[in-house]
């Protein structure tokens, strides 16, 4: 950790010891006479711990960096944003942006290699090949950008009618840095970086003993924008034209997607914008099934927040994530926050879910006295949300009835939108909360996909 950084972390943390001297509505008379004036709120106190960061670019700001129209003229923000964005690892398959990205069309394949011998070990299921593709897409705002996924093969004939069926297993990444992505470990081989939500549960192993492909989608794009819904949901789709391209073995292919948590995030964004923007897979996406919903951020700016909360990290982290893909966020986070936050941008799963031990409430870490509910929050919200666009495939969803971190209000409201919309559709419940209901909901969700996948109509459970 720089130096430079200790003093604004430690003003970050004592301000949680601080607080209860502030009420929302404080004075700013001076406790006694002769005494400075008392800050008008908690926020404004942390603002006033340091200056703004003074950022400047260190050679050109890379395509990753540009900020969208409107944007690069306020003054630094170009270049501190491009202070916040994951490092590169040193693999151009990860971090090099084409220079023709622009000339390509969205799923078009940029490059591809074999990467069978250093995947294969870890499939739990025989392989024939394992491909890893690079992609056109496009980013959150619609601006040429490029994705990677991962083709597992596995050595099993297909024996069933028509082409070999496709399980798209969108993993929980919910990651900061590149080295957090299924493709880099597959490619790579385990590490400290390596998610254990890859392989549990074991989607992949199960769906290839099936005599399934898999195709894992490293989702959250090259910026590593964690729960931005829509850069997922190009990715995703952007992958299925790239591996409907690679031969005539998969053209006809039925498509099924499944995902949990961060992955439900993702699996949510793709099945929104089937229609709108990938209508050529409409009719070979079978079935879409979710679990654990942190579908509305509203919702999780309550139920993830607060002084003690554990869950807290990861949903820093899902801010930071958004406001990769959404920076006008950056203008409503407090100074001490935009010192430390470089810091963390290349953090995986489990050293962010730790920060949640951290007894500093969320609502700290902006400008703002009451950032949840201010009119820009449910701007953000409403951007995310994704809400009333109608599903290109039928839905499965299930959530803890337990749940806490991810209370089901959100698997709820997202049964009741489809049904509402004409999509059938299925909700469980099943037992739990986040980590319980992740096994105890997925042998029903996995049975309801195979179902798909082997031509049984989708059940419609709306009311």
């Amino acid at each position: 950790m720089k130096r430079s950084c200790i003093p604004v972390m430690a003003g970050i943390i004592s301000v949680s010891m601080l607080s209860g001297f502030f009420a929302p509505a404080a004075s700013a008379d001076p406790l006694l006479p002769g005494l400075p004036p008392l800050p008008e709120s908690p926020q404004s106190f942390i603002d006033s711990l340091a200056p703004p960061p003074e950022s400047t670019p260190h050679g050109p700001i890379s395509p990753a960096a540009e900020l969208p129209p409107g944007k690069a003229k306020d003054a630094g923000l170009e270049a501190y944003y491009s202070t916040i964005l994951p490092s590169d690892i040193g693999d151009p398959f990860f971090d090099r942006y084409p220079d023709n990205l622009s000339q390509l069309t969205p799923g078009e394949i940029i490059t591809r290699r074999d990467i069978t011998a250093s995947a294969a070990p870890f499939v739990g299921a025989g392989v024939s090949h394992v491909d890893q593709v690079k992609f056109r897409s496009e980013d959150g705002m619609g601006r040429p950008s490029f994705g990677t996924a991962s083709l597992i093969v596995p050595s099993t004939e297909w024996a069933g009618e028509g082409d070999r069926p496709i399980v798209v297993n969108n993993t929980p990444i919910d990651s900061l840095g590149r080295k957090c992505t299924p493709g880099y470990t597959m490619a790579h081989g385990i590490s400290l970086t390596t998610n254990p939500v890859d392989y549990i549960p074991p989607v992949t192993a199960l769906a290839a003993q099936r005599g399934y492909a898999v195709l894992v989608p490293d989702h959250q794009g090259p910026r590593m924008a964690y729960a931005a819904p829509r850069v997922a949901g190009h990715i995703i789709l952007d992958s299925l034209r790239a591996v409907r391209s690679l031969g005539p073995e998969f053209d006809a292919s039925p498509i099924g997607m499944t995902g949990y948590s961060g992955g439900a995030i993702a699996t949510n964004g793709a099945a929104k914008l089937i229609d709108s923007y990938a209508p050529e897979l409409k009719g070979f996406v079978k079935g879409a099934a979710l679990g654990g919903t942190p579908l509305d951020y509203e919702v999780l700016s309550t139920s993830m927040s607060g002084v003690l909360n554990l869950a807290k990290g990861l949903l820093v982290a899902a801010g930071f994530g958004v406001a990769r893909e959404n920076p006008d966020i950056l203008t409503k986070v407090n100074n001490p926050t935009l010192h430390v936050a470089p810091i963390f941008k290349d953090l995986c799963t489990i050293p962010l879910a730790m920060l949640g031990g951290l007894t500093i409430p969320v609502e700290f870490l902006s400008n703002m006295e009451d950032p949840f509910q201010s009119e820009f929050a449910h701007g953000i919200y409403e951007r995310t949300r994704m809400e009333d666009v109608p599903y290109g495939a039928p839905l499965y969803v299930y959530n803890g009835a337990q749940e806490f971190w991810v209370p089901s209000v959100m698997a709820t409201d997202l049964y009741a939108e489809q049904c509402a919309l004409g999509t059938p559709s299925v909700l469980r419940l099943p037992i739990g909360e986040h980590f319980i209901a992740a096994l105890s909901g997925f042998p029903e969700a996995m049975q309801w996909l195979d179902q798909r996948l082997q031509g049984v109509p989708a059940p419609n459970e709306c009311g």
